[in-house]
């Protein structure tokens, strides 16, 4: 299994892109930095988009992936809540902002969303899924993924504290854990769904206690907290 990164941030500067990771070149996980930094090829490629929320740093590029594949009539499956799905339809694809891409062409659509219910594990294409509700947002879910050769890994997404009841739900070899606020911003990270580094590492001692496996963090609030996913970084989970 190899994770690249293409960006692990809330906002975007000349060396910070928004949040997206790519598993093998075929699944993305979030939406934040995909056409930017994937070439039209490499577009087409994916088979599918598992969206964790409907935070703008999370969908942004769901519209401008849907424009190309449009254009060179092809195609891609939205893995989501109804929220997200509902989200996007009412703010992005609405016939006013963009054009209605789940609609769109008429006999094959350029964007299929597919619901995903919490706790149900769910194939797709050679890939285990199974979502969890994490502690952001209402209807935020991280994902664990495992691949046909035993390969595991979960993201968390934008999540909070408290995470310790998930973990009884998952056995991944690899953690994705977001840390957008520094230390001093603890209690606004609390209030708002995030994680501080000491918070983080807080909920990693739980998580090797019942599990023992290497983890690494993302998604910080950039000029806040120390930068561990570069933008086209790979990271082999083997």
């Amino acid at each position: 299994m190899n994770i690249r990164v293409l960006g692990a941030h809330n906002r975007e500067t000349k060396t910070a892109r928004c949040v997206s990771f790519i598993i093998d070149d075929t699944l993305a996980l979030d939406a934040g930095e995909l056409t930017s930094s994937l070439s039209i090829p490499e577009q087409q490629n994916l088979k599918a988009i598992l969206l964790t929320h409907q935070h703008y740093d999370h969908i942004r590029d769901v519209p401008t992936i849907a424009i190309n594949l449009y254009n060179h009539g092809a195609n891609i499956n939205v893995y989501s809540t109804p929220d997200v799905r509902d989200a996007i339809e009412a703010h992005l694809f609405n016939g006013k902002v963009y054009p209605k891409f789940q609609e769109l062409p008429e006999i094959k659509p350029t964007v299929s969303f597919n619901l995903i219910v919490p706790y149900e594990s769910k194939g797709l294409e050679s890939y285990e899924i199974l979502a969890v509700p994490v502690n952001h947002c209402a209807g935020t879910i991280g994902y664990q993924v495992s691949d046909i050769v035993g390969k595991t890994m979960f993201y968390t997404a934008d999540t909070g504290p408290g995470l310790v009841d998930r973990w009884q739900h998952l056995l991944p070899q690899l953690l994705i854990v977001e840390v957008t606020m520094p230390n001093r911003y603890e209690e606004f990270a609390v209030n708002s769904g995030h994680l501080t580094p000491n918070l983080l590492s807080d909920e990693l001692t739980k998580f090797r206690e019942l599990k023992g496996v290497p983890t690494s963090d993302n998604h910080s609030s950039y000029g806040s907290c120390p930068r561990t996913g570069d933008r086209g970084r790979d990271s082999g989970c083997r």
